[in-house]
């Protein structure tokens, strides 16, 4: 740690790189994201040692803010430290204290008195039961976190079958708005459909909730798969063969799919 502090040093004080004297806190704030990011798509990607590289990313941007802030006279990087330290001790009672709860719902009910109770104390007003979400969260995962929220004080759906219940009606909603032609009931309705899936990816209290970015990365495989066999079959019809493999698609499409290629 000591190390690299000693390179944000070397790399902000005069003669150091140009490029890292000239940023700001708000000019950092796209790499922040983009590391974030970047870490989030090493774990899915299973990849152990990108993992390692994209922590350490993230971590230089902590170092790099932390830097500018001892600049302008806020704080340093042993404030940062100490900062979460004390928190995560204070908001941990049944840790580092003589608090006993039973499960970690209840861990996550103190954890929000406990948050409540410091905003008091520091003269601020009252969150609602779900609030602290960024409003800068993707949307998606705005919704999971506010649902998720919502059931730690006890507003949620009693089970799975609930939420997907939910789901199907919003899905008619959405449809009789299309019917009607009426764009902005449509896109309101689109929100809820949206809104109402999120909440069933929170309900199988699994550790890992479902999401989107699965199906986004199969996407490219399947579209590729799926263009590979319309090339075959384009390249049949040009030898004046009949196609060996006409897929279902093929049939109710009333022909080959290579009639889905863009035309020239």
């Amino acid at each position: 740690m000591r190390r690299l502090l000693e390179i944000m040093d070397k790399l902000r004080d005069p003669g150091g790189c140009p490029w890292d004297r000239e940023q700001t806190m708000r000019s950092l704030t796209p790499y922040l994201l983009e590391e974030a990011h970047e870490v989030i798509e090493a774990i899915e990607a299973g990849d152990v040692a990108h993992h390692k590289e994209e922590l350490g990313d993230l971590l230089f941007q902590v170092v790099f803010q932390a830097r500018i802030a001892r600049e302008e006279g806020k704080f340093d990087f042993a404030d940062v430290c100490d900062a979460i330290a004390e928190k995560l001790t204070r908001r941990h009672p049944h840790v580092f204290g003589d608090v006993e709860v039973s499960g970690s719902r209840e861990v996550v009910k103190n954890w929000e008195r406990i948050k409540a109770d410091e905003r008091k104390q520091k003269g601020q007003e009252p969150r609602s039961a779900i609030g602290g979400v960024p409003v800068s969260l993707p949307a998606l995962v705005r919704a999971e976190r506010l649902t998720e929220k919502a059931g730690a004080v006890g507003f949620d759906w009693p089970d799975a079958r609930s939420v997907l219940a939910k789901v199907r009606e919003e899905l008619a909603e959405l449809e009789q708005a299309m019917e009607a032609g009426t764009p902005a009931q449509v896109e309101h309705e689109l929100g809820d459909l949206l809104f109402a899936a999120a909440r069933s990816g929170t309900r199988p209290r699994s550790g890992k909730n479902p999401r989107i970015e699965p199906a986004c990365r199969r996407l490219p495989t399947n579209c590729r798969a799926r263009c590979e066999q319309v090339v075959d079959c384009m390249h049949v019809k040009r030898k004046k063969h009949s196609c060996p493999a006409v897929s279902p698609r093929c049939h109710r499409l009333g022909g080959c799919e290579m009639n889905l290629l863009p035309r020239p």
